[in-house]
Parts: structure tokens; sequence; C-alpha cells
């Protein structure tokens, strides 16, 4: 027994070991920066909640942290309503077809960013090929860029991905024949879908939704370059106080503004979806 739990703290000591690099990482790369924006956020210029007292008294900061969330919110509903269909698709055509439609889905992953944004630079300007193409049937032209539908578009395309791979991972994992079984005992087949694959595919959901979100929250190129001052996300104002005003306390008091609205978002989150399995517990009870 002695020789086994010799061994047992061992293999703890080695394993701690192996991890040390990795906490070193974390530590150097992600805590420390975080803490010492938090510190400044209340220790520059003075000790104190002046930079908090800024961010919440002064009106402009209100409006971009309003428009952060919305921006973000707006986003990951857009993605929802464009990447549920296609990852439902994905489910159901061939493999070479399926193999194609992740192949394009992919796409984005392969271009950088900056290229795509300034692709949509092309596309979105007043007399670019969007504009041309409203102005053949009679629409344009429109102001799409330097507005906020232009970064919404932008934003769109570029977190599109990360909705539609955690909605196919969840959906290729339903059986299709629950489908098949509701309608089977007449349902119709648009009842059958949204009583039976819908709810199963929540997760998928949930997933693609968390991930859209929080990272359209800290989106600084594509609001940059697609929109106007006056239509500038958080991270732009963050960027502008500490690189442009060297303003470290109110850029700190921001981000910590930003993370604390985030988490607390993802704990109301979390509490929904705990009322919801319990609820869907209760109902497979009863």
């Amino acid at each position: 027994m002695g020789r086994a739990a010799s061994g047992k703290r061992r293999v703890k000591a080695t394993n701690l070991l192996l991890l040390l690099p990795a906490y070193a990482l974390l530590i150097g790369v992600f805590a420390y920066p975080l803490l010492e924006s938090v510190w400044r956020s209340f220790a520059d210029p003075e000790l104190g909640l002046d930079n908090y007292a800024w961010v919440f008294g002064n009106e402009n900061n209100l409006q971009v942290i309003g428009r952060t969330f919305a921006n973000a919110f707006g986003a990951m509903l857009i993605c929802l309503l464009l990447a549920y269909p296609y990852a439902f698709l994905m489910t159901i055509v061939g493999p070479k077809a399926r193999t194609a439609l992740v192949v394009i889905a992919l796409i984005p992953f392969w271009t950088s960013l900056m290229i795509r944004t300034f692709a949509w630079i092309v596309l979105l300007q007043d007399s670019g090929v969007i504009n041309d193409l409203l102005g053949l049937i009679g629409i344009g032209p429109l102001q799409l860029i330097r507005t906020n539908t232009g970064v919404m578009i932008g934003l769109t395309q570029v977190l599109m991905p990360f909705m539609i791979l955690p909605l196919y991972a969840v959906m290729s994992g339903i059986d299709q024949r629950l489908v098949t079984a509701a309608r089977s005992l007449g349902a119709r087949p648009a009842v059958a879908f949204f009583r039976v694959f819908v709810p199963l595919s929540l997760p998928g959901v949930a997933a693609g939704g968390l991930l859209v979100f929080i990272q359209a929250l800290g989106f600084y190129v594509t609001p940059a370059l697609l929109g106007s001052p006056s239509d500038g996300m958080l991270s732009q104002t963050i960027y502008t106080q500490v690189s442009s005003l060297l303003n470290w306390g109110r850029g700190g008091a921001l981000g910590v503004v930003l993370l604390l609205g985030t988490l607390v978002i993802l704990g109301l989150i979390g509490i929904i979806a705990k009322a919801a399995n319990k609820r869907g517990m209760a109902v497979k009870v009863l």
C-alpha cells in the first residue's frame, strides 16, 4: 500500500511538472495582463473609482457599450438564421455534396481577416459591385459602407463558420428516424421538424451562439474598416484610450466592464440552460 501511494504521488508530481509550461503560458499571456488591466482601472492615474465614474457618466460610452452588445447579439441571430438551414442541409445530402459544403464553410479560415475585410470594402463601397447590381434592379445605390449595416455584414461573414460547425456537429448525431416516426404518427412535416428535430439541436445552437456572441464583442478590425467613428464598438474605444490618449486606466475600466458584461450574460444563459434541462427531465418523467 505504501509503495502504491508513493507511486501515485510520483505520477501526480510528474504530471504537475509536465503542466508547468502550460500554466506559465496561461499566467504570463492571460492572467497577468488581465490583472494588470484591472489594477490600472482602479489606480491610474489615481487610486479610486474615477475611471468607472467616467465610463458610466459619459453618455457616449453608454451608447458604445449598448451598440457593442447589440451588434454582437444581432450578428449571433443573423448567423443562426443563415447557418441553421445550411448545417441541416449538410446532414441530409450525400457524402460528396457534404464535403463540398464543409469546404465552403471552412474557406473563411483559410483567408486572412484583413484580406476579407478589404474585400468587403471593395464590394460595399458606394460605387462597388453590390451597389451596381442593386442599381440594375432599381434599388440602389445604398449607403452600405461606413455604416452599422456594413459592420453587421462583415461580422456575419467572418463568424458564420463558428455557428455552422457546432450546429453540424450536433445535427449529425440526431437520428433522422425520430422525425420519420413523428410523421408516421400523423405529424405534419413542419410540426415534426420543429417539435422533434429542433429541440434536439438546441445544444448546437447554444454552443454556436456563445462562440459568435463572445467573439463579436471583441472585434476591432471589421468595425474599424467597415464602420464609421460614430458607429464604433467598445474595442475601438479601448484602443483609442490606450494607444492614442494613453489613458490606461480608462481603457482598463472599459475592458473590465466588457468582461463583466460578458460574464453576466454567460451566467444568465447558464441559468436558462439549467432550467430548460430540468423542465425537459420533468417532461420525460411525466
